[in-house]
């Protein structure tokens, strides 16, 4: 998914913001958003969660789903 997600920012960066974090390494955050699988996205508009993707999805796919919600 970093490769799909760097070419995603790189198109749409002036419209989204991307931050990683390792769910492994950060559990108590995982389990604060209910991440309850990997890869999960989480996409926020005002410091809220609007939509979870859960898994893994094709560069073309994401960025439909990304662009249908902001």
């Amino acid at each position: 998914m970093a490769p799909i997600l760097k070419a995603l920012e790189a198109e749409l960066g002036d419209k989204l913001t991307i931050a990683k974090l390792n769910g492994d390494d950060h559990p108590g955050i995982a389990l604060h958003y209910n991440v309850r699988a990997f890869p999960t996205l989480n996409l926020y508009r005002d410091g809220e969660v609007v939509h979870q993707i859960i898994g893994a999805r094709s560069k073309r796919r994401l960025q439909a789903e990304i662009e249908g919600r902001y």
